[in-house]
């Protein structure tokens, strides 16, 4: 049995990050869809169907004007000014029944007039491909609006203001300083430059943590050290917005050859995502390749 697990182990392996990748993706999409796309698309569904609606009574339409069922539609070549009887009474313009009846699709028709309305208006106003771009170039201009607000000393007080109110509820706060913290380290702007990612022995000799590079550190230390000292930030797991900045000389410092993304992508696994140069495996190989040539 050990062949047969290690085998399934290994596939699973292959099929469990592009998985869990397609996974999060359609959850993202689904929340979004439910509870931004849908709730906005039947707020403008509801406002366009008030606005155009010319739902009348029957006194209100003439008796020759009137079309009372629906297989007589297509015996008639000029629509306009007439009108079609609902189940409840009403009557809506006969445009407006055609177009629902044809392309309603499978299920029964509305039976109100609202709800025709209401219909009509996504089968010819709310299409999907017309929603959807036009979705996203409104929540891209909001982002850029609400992102030049902040950039405003108006815009950081009442940010701050909101903040430390969700500060103050107790189990909110703990949920909302995490999730605050993900999305400052993602979309946040660096500040801090790195120049490269190092080894260093912190917090004693023989633990070795990993470091980034942010300059060289002050002239009062390095005539103290009396040789040249960097400035480096040691990140924490699994959060590397929050970490510490120490001072260390540079024949102390251990250069990896490694990128800025794969020592955040290490980090953050807390040392499950070795980068693959990194790998003794890769490096027995590579050895045996030169050997061999």
């Amino acid at each position: 049995m050990h062949p047969f697990r290690s085998a399934v182990l290994r596939g699973l392996a292959v099929v469990f990050p592009p998985l869990l990748t397609i996974v999060i993706f359609l959850w993202v999409g689904g929340t979004v869809n439910d509870y931004v796309l849908r709730p906005v698309a039947a707020g403008v569904r509801n406002a366009v169907a008030w606005s155009i609606a010319d739902i009348r009574q029957r006194e209100q339409v003439p008796a020759d004007r009137v079309v009372k069922a629906a297989a007589d539609i297509d015996q008639i070549g000029d629509t306009d000014s007439r009108f079609f009887r609902l189940t409840d009474g009403q009557y809506v313009p006969l445009d407006v029944y055609d177009l629902v009846r044809r392309q309603h699709g499978d299920g029964p028709l509305p039976e109100t007039a609202k709800g025709m309305y209401r219909r009509y208006v996504e089968l010819r106003y709310l299409q999907p491909i017309k929603v959807v771009p036009a979705f996203l170039a409104v929540f891209i201009l909001i982002l850029y609006l609400l992102g030049k607000f902040m950039a405003a000393g108006i815009g950081r007080i009442l940010v701050g203001t909101f903040e430390r109110g969700i500060l103050q509820l107790p189990l909110v706060r703990s949920v909302y300083s995490s999730v605050k913290q993900v999305s400052d380290f993602l979309f946040s702007p660096r500040e801090i430059e790195y120049t490269r990612v190092v080894a260093i022995e912190y917090p004693r000799m023989g633990i070795w943590s990993l470091g980034l590079v942010t300059g060289e550190s002050m002239i009062d230390i390095r005539e103290a050290a009396k040789e040249p000292v960097l400035s480096i930030l040691v990140p924490t797991s699994p959060m590397p917005v929050t970490g510490y900045t120490i001072n260390v000389r540079r024949s102390e410092v251990l250069d990896l050859n490694i990128t800025i993304d794969q020592a955040f992508q290490f980090i953050v696994s807390c040392g499950v995502a070795v980068p693959p140069q990194q790998l003794q495996k890769a490096l027995d190989a590579k050895a045996e390749k030169e050997l061999a040539s």
